[in-house]
């Protein structure tokens, strides 16, 4: 029988989409295991009897499979003590850029004198020719070096040397305004910048009190996301050889 004669409607046939896949997690675990890559250990507190706890040690029991499994070499310490705070704490590479725009921005400075020193000094800490000035320069006496251990206690006139004043006059220069832009940011009478140095490593831990577990995950997220900044815990290898020693002679 022709379709002409076919007593049923035709219809075209509809395409339906496929359906959509299933959501995945792989943007869940991808944060999940770059934390070795970024935090040499993460430890949890609190205490097994607080309901204050809950959030902490509920979060760590749920997610420690996962994580040991997506980082096995790292260590993942959970620290129970009574009337322990809820907490998360790692370790971080702080520098001392890091450490200068940590107090600029929180204003611990509390004097305009040393917050402009401490931009000064920022300016020199990027300054990648003077960098690399100061360090050639540190070599132009030969068979003499001015970072040498005891070297105010052996030689302590070594500055007054002609020749050797004479070689190193741009290294003594930069030193010199360095350790004076140093002295103008450590000073101060209140010990602000020794309260600055443990106001930022403070930023190391996470207090979690009566934290539910979203919190704490994005606790962890905020420590990795410093872990990022600060840490570099697999060094990037060299697509090629960029130094070559010779071996023995005689081999």
């Amino acid at each position: 029988t022709s379709l002409a004669h076919c007593p049923l409607p035709i219809h075209p046939i509809q395409s339906h989409p496929p359906h959509p896949p299933p959501q995945s997690n792989n943007k869940t675990m991808s944060w999940k295991a770059s934390l070795s890559r970024h935090l040499p250990v993460v430890r949890f507190f609190g205490c097994p009897k607080s309901p204050a706890s809950r959030g902490v040690i509920g979060w760590y029991s749920k997610n420690y499979e996962e994580l040991k499994m997506l980082n096995p070499t790292m260590p993942l310490l959970l620290r129970c003590s009574d009337n322990a705070m809820p907490a998360i704490t790692t370790e971080l590479s702080f520098t001392t850029s890091h450490l200068l725009q940590y107090m600029l921005q929180t204003d611990k400075f509390g004097s305009p004198e040393r917050a402009d020193a401490a931009k000064k000094f920022l300016g020199y800490l990027k300054d990648e020719s003077l960098k690399k000035e100061y360090e050639v320069s540190r070599w132009n006496s030969p068979g003499f070096d001015p970072m040498a251990p005891f070297l105010e206690e052996d030689h302590p006139s070594w500055k007054k040397d002609p020749k050797i004043g004479s070689d190193l006059k741009r290294y003594i220069e930069i030193h010199d305004m360095l350790e004076s832009t140093w002295k103008t940011i450590t000073s101060g009478p209140d010990k602000e910048f020794t309260r600055g140095e443990n106001a930022l490593l403070m930023c190391q831990r996470v207090d979690l009190w009566c934290a539910g577990e979203a919190e704490v995950e994005a606790a962890l997220k905020h420590l990795l996301n410093l872990g990022k900044e600060c840490n570099d815990l697999e060094h990037d290898t060299p697509d090629y050889v960029t130094e070559f020693y010779p071996g023995v002679s005689d081999l």
